[in-house]
């Protein structure tokens, strides 16, 4: 952490250094359009300013994230979001100063100053958002309202971070473990079915201990979704959360409606898996363990040989890149009390470099999620080297093509790898699951996220309980529980208390488009297509420089059609097919 500030003063220093510019940019106020030399020289100040924040950002959260229970990085964070709204605050006048100005003069006065360039795509952004802005004194309230948007989010991630009373199991073998996220997550794939249910049982229970808590915190996040689309003239949440980066309300519509259509392939799937488990009612907690055991251990230098491996296709450039952040600590690596869950990239420190957080378990999951992870970063790393920061920043809907394109990759080099048929099964089942999670999961959130901001946008009540019997009704039927596909226990419909992803709106989508696109650039990388790579890297460097569907139209893949996911649900046959000819030669 050192690389971004090497005190605490240092930090606090780079903190005064913001407010001081917070008061300079008033001076901007009412004299955006005095000439293109002024405009050029407020938006450099608001870019620096934001560059500043970001960096700020990072630190506090990265601290937060180590250690979830020390009061000190809470309150670092804390300043962070202060010093956020303060800088919304003061720079609120900005957008509806610019939408005065109108397209025809700013077109002048970047034709005047070519430094004015660079910021051409934001402000096109801000002049094609004009029947959403509000003037400025709308914009000032909306900003001040920032001091208590996401209250329910950040609840939620003290309760299940630092807060949750997590249960203690005893396993089969004797062992008793406390059973917080990351230890869900490894003993859910327990070899032992009793020790998988007892895990389920017990993680789930805990979180329907506070269903009815959890159930207001979201409903929190729903209503202030719903107040934000209306004030800013949009028909709904979707709608307004989408138009941040112009992405067609039809690309979430499409992957709702192509999934429904593909779950005979998905249930192909739990048909195999319990088969192969050697289950004859296949339930909710066979879903993870893997589908051939053996003794697969993947020390960390072991992942790290094996990610650099997979992504030679892409070049020594990009090869170097990576090693130097692995061999630089750009990434903390194992499960501790109190780190955050789960695993993240935070790309954000423009001038700096990509940070990961991760908690690895020497397990073949750790190994893809440590492909993933750092797929968001070299994203990061290429896109800040490539573009000035005003158009570095990339949208989620291209950075998840970034990290999945790096899991197809490893997947590739494992496969080439494999010694045994069994080692053969343990990774295509391992893809297998990776595409369910991944594309069929994922896109069940959305539809639970479109019903539920649709209700909430219609002024309807949605109690935990509520929320419970919705989420059920869809797990149950993308699972084929009506047909006798997967059965799942009612105990286990408290799971959407568990995904945080839901305080993120319409967020959780991406990760399915996002699949589908990187599983047929994959493809064509790994064939030698090297027209194909350069439009992949190339789609990488562009950072946000512009709206992120059209970034990935112009790679060659539309995301508003049925052809990618169709493309994807091919391959997920094409590998059953495979394992099923495994298992054919053994009888």
């Amino acid at each position: 952490m050192t690389d971004l500030y090497p005190t605490s003063a240092a930090w606090d220093a780079d903190a005064a250094q913001l407010e001081t510019q917070a008061a300079q940019v008033t001076a901007c106020k009412g004299h955006l359009g005095d000439s293109a030399a002024r405009l050029r020289q407020c938006l450099e100040l608001r870019a620096d300013m934001t560059e500043r924040l970001y960096r700020l950002a990072v630190f506090a959260r990265e601290q937060r994230a180590q250690d979830t229970g020390v009061a000190a990085s809470l309150a670092l964070s804390q300043r962070v979001d202060l010093l956020g709204n303060r800088l919304g605050e003061v720079t609120a006048f900005y957008d509806p100063e610019i939408l005065r100005i109108g397209r025809e003069r700013i077109a002048k006065f970047i034709a005047a100053d070519p430094a004015l360039r660079v910021h051409r795509f934001p402000l096109d952004r801000v002049l094609r958002a004009a029947p959403h802005t509000l003037d400025d004194a709308g914009e000032n309230l909306v900003a001040k309202f920032g001091n208590m948007s996401g209250a329910g989010g950040e609840a939620y991630s003290i309760l299940a971070n630092a807060d949750m009373p997590w249960p203690k199991i005893k396993l089969a073998s004797g062992e008793e473990v406390t059973l917080d996220q990351s230890a869900y997550t490894k003993h859910r794939e327990s070899a032992n079915r009793d020790d998988r249910k007892r895990v389920m049982d017990a993680f789930f229970g805990t979180w329907k201990t506070f269903e009815r808590s959890t159930g207001v915190m979201l409903y929190a996040q729903l209503k202030q979704d719903m107040v934000f689309s209306t004030e800013r003239k949009y028909p709904d949440s979707i709608t307004r959360v989408l138009d941040r980066n112009k992405v067609p309300v039809a690309v979430v519509d499409t992957l709702i409606a192509q999934t429904n259509a593909s779950l005979p392939t998905l249930h192909r799937y739990f048909k195999l898996r319990a088969r192969m488990l050697g289950v004859t009612d296949m339930r909710y907690y066979d879903i993870y363990p893997p589908l051939v055991h053996g003794d697969y251990k993947f020390p960390i230098a072991l992942g790290r040989q094996l990610t650099i491996e997979a992504v030679a296709p892409l070049g020594i450039d990009y090869v170097q890149a990576m090693t130097k952040g692995l061999d630089s600590r750009w990434m903390d690596t194992y499960p501790r009390a109190r780190k955050q869950s789960g695993a993240h990239a935070a790309g954000a420190a423009y001038d700096v470099h990509p940070f990961v957080l991760m908690n690895y378990n020497d397990d073949y999951e750790s190994v893809t999620t440590l492909a993933h992870e750092w797929g968001h970063a070299m994203h990061s790393y290429l896109a800040n080297r490539a573009q000035p920061f005003v158009t570095a920043q990339y949208a989620i809907f291209t950075a998840e093509i970034a990290s999945t394109f790096n899991e197809a990759l490893l997947l590739d080099r494992m496969l080439k790898a494999a010694k045994t048929d069994d080692e053969r099964v343990f990774y295509l089942g391992s893809a297998l699951e990776n595409l369910r999670a991944t594309f069929f999961r994922q896109a069940m959130f959305a539809e639970f996220e479109r019903d539920i901001h649709a209700r909430a946008d219609r002024g309807e009540p949605l109690t935990g309980d509520a929320l419970s019997k919705t989420y059920c009704a869809l797990l149950k039927r993308y699972h084929g529980t009506a047909e006798g596909v997967v059965a799942i226990d009612d105990a286990y419909c408290t799971e959407w208390a568990y995904i945080p992803h839901f305080y993120s709106a319409f967020y959780v989508y991406q990760y399915a488009t996002s699949i589908a696109a990187s599983s047929l650039f994959a493809d064509q990388v790994a064939s030698g297509d090297k027209a194909a790579l350069e439009r992949y890297l190339g789609l990488l460097r562009a950072g946000g420089s512009d709206d992120p569907y059209v970034l990935v139209k112009h790679a060659g893949v539309d995301l508003a059609t049925p052809a990618p996911y169709q493309a994807l649900v091919a391959r997920m046959n094409r590998i059953m097919d495979e394992i099923e000819a495994i298992l054919a030669k053994r009888r």
